[in-house]
């Protein structure tokens, strides 16, 4: 049991629980201190099924050719720590090259919270960068308690913490609920705003998420999709990022 964690958890939630929220009298004595998060208490008091090691980055070689057989869909897989695993062209034109990048810098976590801030590229210019951000502090938290001795899950909470005092500040909240995003825009410089579904698949086999984005066939953010295809396979570059020969981590 990970008394320290649980013990932060449950201080946090008491602190911001006001007693009428809970269906009870208000007042000055507080009977029940705490919103009752049973699956993420599990976790920290160890009576969650156990997954001890490494967390996986193999993707399964089904997922691999799903992603190359979705029409007019960017697509890709997510480990249990926010690294980009695998991904089809339209996911690198649409976000970044992530074949050009070392397999340290394919990380969503990383890119959120420590990137430079590049003028209208904020987060490849997504429009829900501050609900992605507090997405990642809670799941990065609940990946920490399933791996405890997975060095890697350690050393990048540590180095966001260390490295953004927002993390470091969503962090402290012990936030465990959010609101699931189910659209965000992008805005690309290269066809401007493209709004899109969200839809992110588990893979529980292997801890990881299928994240796949898409619009409504016939719409003008459909068109944007298929007119990046275009880009990012054929001129092989879209405002300096090209699109992936190499759809796997490496």
């Amino acid at each position: 049991m990970d008394k320290e964690q649980l013990g932060a958890f449950l201080r946090s939630r008491r602190e911001r629980l006001r007693p009428e929220e809970a269906g009870l009298p208000s007042g000055s004595r507080r009977r029940t201190p705490g919103l009752r998060r049973s699956d993420h208490l599990h976790v920290l008091a160890g009576t969650a099924p156990t997954r001890t090691g490494i967390h996986r980055r193999d993707v399964r070689p089904s997922i691999l050719a799903l992603l190359e057989r979705l029409p007019q869909t960017a697509g890709f897989v997510t480990s249990a720590a926010f690294e980009v695993l695998a991904w089809n062209d339209l996911a690198a034109a649409l976000m970044e090259d992530f074949a050009a990048l070392a397999p340290h810098d394919r990380n969503l976590a990383r890119r959120a919270f420590l990137a430079p801030a590049r003028p209208g590229r904020t987060l490849y210019g997504i429009s829900d960068a501050a609900e992605f951000r507090h997405h990642v502090v809670m799941e990065l938290r609940a990946t920490l308690a399933r791996y405890p001795a997975d060095p890697a899950v350690a050393g990048l909470v540590e180095e966001l913490r260390a490295g953004s005092a927002e993390f470091a500040r969503l962090w402290e909240r012990h936030d465990v609920r959010g609101v699931p995003m189910l659209t965000k825009t992008f805005r690309h410089p290269a066809v401007g705003p493209i709004t899109v579904d969200c839809d992110s698949l588990a893979l529980p086999d292997r801890d990881q998420h299928l994240v796949l984005y898409s619009a409504p066939v016939g719409s003008r953010d459909a068109e944007a999709l298929a007119l990046l295809m275009v880009l990012g396979t054929e001129s092989g570059a879209v405002s300096g990022w090209t699109s992936a020969s190499d759809r796997r981590g490496g």
